[in-house]
């Protein structure tokens, strides 16, 4: 090889060298997708409907699970004192966002678990009043989301139920008591059936076998219609507790419609589907860059009343034509 060739092939090897990492480094490359954390209260049975909302949602704004963003899902079957163990396994994958699914358990264990992970809720009863943010307008720290209004919407609920039993008295009112916001519910109840000098009965159950129970302890005190708490608990027994309902000829109303849907009676509340997809959005928006404490919490402006005839039917009621004139949606 010539003195010449021997520069050219050296200088070549030069080169190389000094550009490794341009060579081995694939096209393709990318940077990690962001994660989103979803803790959930209970299952994704019965969820099915919300999720859709939310990856809805999340499309709207740019984001479509396992494309530009990945998702790992918390669920605790229903049993709250596994959350804060799941908030924990969240945070330590270090989410962009933690998604603080059904009720108030969640955002709770989320809270306590990071003051800096943005954590966006689905649905609370009072946002303020729970201490979860400082304003709806200027929530403040990290945690921020959507309302249902559920406490403020019970003497409705109430009222509606009385309009299809007016002979009934004594009312029922489920709850779930592992549920930090059931005795405030319980209070608002009892006193909007105290005005109209009727009575209302607290029944507790977590499980099956209490549910059971629940209402054959109403039957025995005589109560003769029944209001089933928001919990998020019940939506996993949905058809356990229509069941129930029926087989113990006790009218029921529910607040959400996919109850009526299944046969329950009636419902009234918020579209809890469209406030999954609120919540995509604004996890969507905090992935862009923007802050918890700067999105104002959403309240419901919608309520939908929901009647199942066929079911008041079937439990021998006579549904009035004010209460049909007034229904968002009859099912026939």
């Amino acid at each position: 090889m010539s003195n010449t060739r021997r520069r050219e092939f050296i200088t070549l090897l030069g080169i190389v060298a000094a550009t490794p990492v341009l060579w081995s480094r694939p096209s393709h490359a990318q940077r990690p997708l962001p994660l989103i954390g979803f803790l959930g209260s209970v299952s994704p049975i019965g969820w099915e409907n919300y999720l859709a909302g939310f990856h809805r949602g999340l499309s709207e704004v740019g984001f479509v699970e396992g494309q530009n963003v990945k998702i790992e899902y918390r669920w605790a079957q229903g049993r709250y004192d596994q959350l804060t163990a799941l908030a924990a396994e969240l945070v330590a994958r270090n989410p962009a966002v933690i998604i603080a699914s059904g009720g108030n358990p969640p955002v709770f264990a989320a809270k306590a678990a990071t003051t800096s992970i943005p954590i966006v809720f689905t649905a609370v009863p009072d946002a303020v009043g729970d201490g979860l943010v400082a304003s709806l307008n200027r929530p403040g720290g990290n945690v921020t989301g959507l309302s249902v209004l559920t406490t403020a919407v019970l003497a409705k609920r109430f009222e509606l139920l009385s309009a299809l039993t007016p002979k009934a008295t004594v009312f029922g009112l489920l709850v779930n008591p592992s549920n930090p916001g059931a005795a405030r519910e319980m209070s608002t109840l009892a006193d909007a059936a105290a005005t109209r000098g009727m009575k209302m009965h607290r029944l507790a159950a977590t499980s099956d076998s209490e549910l059971d129970a629940a209402f054959a302890d109403l039957v025995a005190q005589g109560g003769r219609a029944l209001i089933v708490s928001t919990d998020p608990s019940f939506n996993s027994r949905r058809d356990h507790i229509i069941a129930l309902a029926a087989r113990h000829a006790i009218p029921t109303i529910y607040g959400w419609p996919e109850y009526p849907n299944a046969g329950g009676l009636a419902s009234y509340g918020p579209d809890l589907t469209e406030h999954y997809r609120l919540c995509a959005v604004y996890a969507g928006r905090i992935l862009k860059g923007e802050k918890p404490a700067d999105l104002p919490v959403i309240q419901p402006t919608k309520f939908k009343y929901v009647i199942n005839l066929k079911t008041g039917k079937a439990l021998g009621l006579e549904v009035p034509p004010t209460a049909l004139a007034i229904a968002d949606e009859v099912i026939e």
